[in-house]
């Protein structure tokens, strides 16, 4: 007989459905809704693990379209739920790890009378909010794993960069996640960022270059221009700047204010507009610039989603 636990298989926890769901189990079976809600945040992990190893990835191009991209994007969501919860995944150490938790308590419940029902149902609400809120970590840090170095995650990326995203954002109308996720496309996640010859940090995140009216300090490296279509190694100066705030606000005017991007201001609604009108005003020599950064803006988008999802279920079980 399929239960209302091993249907919700079928379904990630991002929907409100699901979660509803989950709750409700929560009240009747707290141990089974902590493994169910492992499961599913196991499988919203290795649903963006999928997308971010797809996204990385070199694509041809010659059949990438929007349905391919929706096929593609459905068939690790059917992978996903279909691969949580096996032996030795992330879904049983965290319910191992929460049971320990909550072992006294549940001992506690299950040895309790009738008259303590009352009791017993706001300890399965605790132990509920407790699963959600320790699934949550694993669940959306990993995801963000994007790239596996000492520059770290794209959510550390992302919350370090956020408050001058943020206020970049209240100054130009630019929405912060697209610069975000553009900053994040120029240095790698952090990875590769603009160093001078004696090692030091440029805080140019949007490899702008230093024109003939630019004043301020810059460095000279070697970096990748295309030339007729052909990659090529070239010696050039790009501006520096004190902190990355300034780098944001040097962008957030740049894009805002100079007529060359003036059909980009015209996109701000759209991430993959946005993309194509920064390629289109030549703000990259890179012919697939726009492909490339729509696919980090996607992550990004997806990163952030996660992390809704995550403080949504913290919502309904408080």
């Amino acid at each position: 007989m399929r239960t209302e636990s091993s249907s919700s298989q079928q379904q990630l926890a991002a929907s409100s459905t699901a979660l509803n769901g989950l709750r409700a189990s929560a009240q009747r079976d707290p141990k089974g809704a902590i493994k169910e809600a492992a499961k599913q945040f196991e499988a919203l992990f290795m649903q963006e693990l999928m997308k971010s190893m797809r996204s990385s990835s070199m694509s041809s191009g010659m059949l990438d379209n929007s349905g391919t991209e929706m096929a593609t994007g459905m068939l690790d969501q059917q992978y996903a739920t279909q691969l949580s919860g096996g032996r030795g995944g992330l879904s049983e150490a965290i319910v191992r790890q929460l049971e320990r938790q909550m072992g006294g308590a549940t001992t506690e419940a299950a040895a309790g009378s009738a008259s303590l029902s009352s009791s017993r149902d706001l300890r399965a609400a605790a132990a509920t909010r407790q699963a959600a809120a320790a699934a949550a970590a694993p669940a959306v840090t990993p995801a963000a794993t994007v790239p596996a170095s000492s520059g770290g995650t794209a959510q550390t990326f992302v919350n370090r960069h956020g408050a001058a995203a943020a206020a970049a954002e209240a100054s130009s109308g630019i929405p912060a996640k697209f610069m975000l996720a553009q900053a994040a496309h120029e240095t790698g996640w952090g990875r590769r960022e603009i160093k001078g010859q004696d090692g030091t940090n440029s805080n140019n995140l949007f490899g702008i270059k230093a024109g003939a009216g630019w004043n301020g300090p810059t460095v000279t490296v070697t970096t990748t221009e295309y030339i007729n279509g052909q990659a090529q190694k070239v010696q050039a100066r790009f501006r520096a700047y004190s902190s990355p705030e300034e780098s944001f606000q040097d962008y957030a005017r740049m894009i805002s204010s100079s007529p060359r991007y003036a059909k980009v201001m015209e996109s701000t609604g759209d991430a993959q507009g946005f993309a194509r009108g920064l390629q289109r005003a030549g703000y990259a020599t890179d012919p697939e610039y726009a492909q490339k950064l729509g696919r980090v803006m996607q992550t990004t988008e997806r990163l952030q989603r996660a992390a809704a999802s995550v403080q949504t279920a913290r919502n309904l079980t408080t």
